[in-house]
C-alpha cells in the first residue's frame, strides 16, 4: 500500500495548544586565539521542535495522539501543526489584515508569490517561507487595497489573473500550520505512570514539505 510522504491533516488542536517548543537555530561558533569569535550559520532558515507530551490532559488526549501517531505510520508521513505562538501573519492576540506581511512587488508580469512571514526588520530581518497556510483565511491586498487572490493552501502559492503593476506593494494576512513529523517511531506509554502525571516526551520535528 502506497503512503503518502504528507498529510494535510493537523495534529489535534486541543493538544498542540498546550505543547512546548519552537524555532531552532544551528550555529557553529570558533573562538580565536585574539579572543574574537567567528561565526557560522549551519542553515539559512530555522527549524522547529516540539514535545507534544506537554499537552496532554486526560487519558482521551492520550488516545487521541496514539490514534493520529498510527494513521501517520509513526515517522513515516509528515502533517500540519498548530504552533500555539506563532500561527499567524499578525501579532499574537491581533486581528489578521491583508497588511500584515508584504510578500512581493509587482513588476507587470509576475502573477505568483509565495507566502512569507517577516521577523525583525531591516536587512537583517529573516524571511519564514510559508508553505501550509490555513485555507480560508488568507487575505490579500495590491498597493493597500484588498483583493481577490488564488491561494494553493498546500504550497503557499498566491495567485494573480492579472499581474501586479510595476512597483504596486503585494501584502497578505493569513493563518498558517507548521509541517512536521513524529520524530520517533515509538511512544511507550504507562497508564499508571500517567494518571501519576509522568507525562511521556512525544517529540516533532519541522519538515520540508
Amino acid at each position: 500500500m502506497a503512503i503518502e510522504a504528507f498529510s494535510e491533516e493537523r495534529f489535534p488542536l486541543r493538544i498542540a495548544f498546550g505543547t512546548s517548543g519552537g524555532p531552532e537555530r544551528r550555529t557553529d561558533i570558533v573562538r580565536l586565539s585574539t579572543g574574537f569569535e567567528a561565526r557560522n550559520q549551519r542553515q539559512a532558515r530555522s527549524m522547529r521542535r516540539y514535545d507534544a507530551g506537554s499537552g496532554l490532559k486526560s487519558l482521551a488526549d492520550l488516545a487521541a495522539v496514539l490514534e493520529f501517531f498510527e494513521a501517520m505510520r509513526g515517522r513515516l508521513t509528515a502533517f500540519r501543526f498548530r504552533d500555539p505562538l506563532d500561527h499567524a501573519s499578525a501579532r499574537l492576540g491581533q486581528p489578521i489584515t491583508p497588511l500584515d506581511q508584504r510578500i512581493g512587488t509587482g513588476d507587470g508580469e509576475t502573477r505568483e508569490f509565495p507566502l512569507a512571514k517577516l521577523y525583525g526588520s531591516g536587512e537583517g530581518a529573516y524571511r519564514r517561507p510559508i508553505e501550509k497556510p490555513v485555507a480560508g483565511s488568507v487575505r490579500i491586498a495590491i498597493a493597500g487595497a484588498e483583493t481577490v487572490a488564488s491561494v494553493d493552501a498546500t504550497t503557499g502559492l498566491v495567485g494573480f489573473e492579472v499581474a501586479p503593476a510595476l512597483g504596486a506593494a503585494i501584502t497578505a494576512g493569513f493563518e498558517f500550520d507548521v509541517p512536521v513529523r513524529f520524530d520517533t517511531d515509538q511512544i511507550a506509554i504507562n497508564i499508571a505512570a500517567f494518571e501519576a502525571g509522568d507525562i511521556p516526551t512525544i517529540p516533532l520535528i519541522e519538515v520540508r514539505p
